[in-house]
């Protein structure tokens, strides 16, 4: 055993070396990418930051909001069918899941595929957006390596993606948009490295995250930074002037600023020097009290709201970020209701009514903030999640299903409408796959992609983001200005 040193060996170098030396080269590459995510700041004076001011953003701005529903949300009762006959079969087909029809919200599609439909009784905001034409819904859509009908699912002549049903791969696949190879890049990272260019200021990252790190916004040479809902998260013990922590501060920021030969010390020193930098900048811009609080106060402030919150602050000081495109994720969970799901014998109430209410005003919330600043038209919120849910019900909730129905909010959105093609509402039917685990009718890659064409990616550049989208027939599927 060696002996324990009376002090300490804290120096620069052998501190450094002792982290790198705690990964191996493939670990190294995470440990770095964490670095950019680190929503740190040592002190204020890491450099000149431009003096905050907010204002609308500029013209030519644009910014994807990533809502991801953590845990699989149940879009059966999403969107409920109303006309009889199909309200019958979901009935049927639903069991103690089923909402009573003459409590669902209608809504009136402008395309007509026949039957008629209504949204979940807590989504009254929601609703009120979509018949103003600023909500709209994607039916049936999910993570697919190739188009896949029932007779190709059973037979296997089709591949299916990698794990169906599992939530850690189903994330991940929904995140990157490719459901048949293992996970290098998210397809919000590959577009925020497309498009970054269109970014005048490179000293903050146009990818933001408001609930930890996630696989959508990793990038090859865009990295997400975090950002928490009260703004730049301080490094703990950081300070400023003569007091122990200003002390301690100045000692860090001096020792990253020191030269060395050691690549991998450099890399540690630049990269942690510009989070710092980074959240310097975030914090000297996100202060005052927010013009938007009263709006998300009425949200009842919930943790989907607070984060909703700061990216409104955030879009709200773009003119002093200098960035023109900007991908923000946030995420609410709570969706694995495989118990408990609806209240028994209320089931417009219970635990997935609460879900769907939060989401509904905290939106509701987000979109007056955008309002407020004239930004509704150039921010654009759209849904993800693990996957759908089972149709029929395992006593009092579901379990893990496949295609799934998102929607989306916001100005450019041509709302008012439900693109893509509803299953057949059956067991076993043309769709199903066992239990109501549809079959998607549209892949993640056309929804990704008919986002990405709107941020302003050209349809030759559309596979660097999306490198299976070659397979689907509709890579731009109509619902965006």
């Amino acid at each position: 055993m060696n002996p324990k040193t009376a002090t300490p060996d804290l120096s620069r170098r052998k501190f450094l070396g002792a982290c790198c030396a705690s990964v191996g080269a493939t670990g190294l590459l995470s440990t770095l990418g964490q670095l950019r995510l680190m929503g740190a700041v040592a002190s204020p004076d890491n450099g000149p930051v431009a003096p905050p001011r907010a204002g609308a953003p500029q013209t030519d701005y644009k910014a994807l909001v990533c809502l991801f529903l953590a845990g699989g949300n149940d879009a059966n009762n999403l969107v409920i069918p109303t006309d009889d006959a199909t309200y019958a079969a979901y009935a049927a087909g639903r069991g103690a899941l089923a909402l009573p029809q003459n409590a669902v919200l209608p809504i009136t599609p402008r395309t007509n595929d026949g039957r008629t439909w209504g949204i979940h009784p807590a989504m009254t905001e929601l609703r009120t957006l979509f018949n103003s034409g600023q909500f709209a819904v994607l039916a049936n859509v999910g993570t697919l390596a190739y188009p896949m009908t029932k007779a190709q699912y059973l037979n296997g002549s089709v591949p299916r993606p990698s794990q169906l049903f599992s939530h850690n791969d189903q994330q991940v696949e929904w995140q990157s948009s490719i459901a048949d190879k293992p996970f290098v890049t998210g397809w919000g990272g590959r577009l925020a490295d497309l498009t970054n260019a269109f970014n005048a200021n490179n000293r903050i990252s146009m990818s933001i995250t408001l609930n930890g790190q996630n696989s959508f916004q990793v990038g090859k040479n865009i990295g997400q930074y975090a950002v928490g809902t009260g703004g730049a998260i301080a490094l703990t013990g950081s300070g400023t002037g003569t007091s122990v922590n200003g002390l301690r501060t100045a000692a860090l920021n001096d020792a990253l600023a020191l030269q060395n030969g050691n690549l991998f010390e450099t890399a540690f020193g630049a990269l942690t020097s510009g989070a710092l930098g980074a959240s310097s900048l975030i914090s000297s811009v996100i202060t005052g009290t927010s013009p938007f609080t009263a709006l998300f106060n009425a949200a009842n402030n919930t943790s989907l709201a607070q984060q909703l919150h700061m990216v409104a602050r955030l879009v709200n000081a773009q003119q002093t970020l200098g960035l023109k495109r900007q991908i923000f994720f946030v995420r609410v969970g709570g969706f694995d209701l495989h118990d408990n799901q609806v209240t028994a014998g209320a089931t417009t109430s219970g635990a997935h009514a609460n879900l769907l209410r939060d989401i509904s005003q905290s939106l509701n919330a987000f979109n007056n903030a955008l309002t407020q600043i004239g930004a509704q038209n150039q921010v654009t919120t759209f849904t993800a999640s693990d996957f759908g849910r089972t149709y029929n019900t395992n006593g009092d909730g579901s379990d893990h299903g496949w295609g799934s129905h998102h929607f989306l909010m916001g100005g450019a959105v041509r709302g008012g409408d439900i693109y893509g093609r509803m299953p057949t509402f059956a067991i076993d039917g043309p769709d199903d796959t066992g239990r109501g685990r549809w079959i998607p009718t549209t892949s993640v890659d056309e929804y990704a992609g008919t986002l990405a064409k709107w941020f302003g990616v050209s349809a030759t550049d559309l596979p660097v983001v999306l490198p299976n989208i070659g397979r689907f027939a509709k890579p731009d599927l109509g619902f965006m200005g």
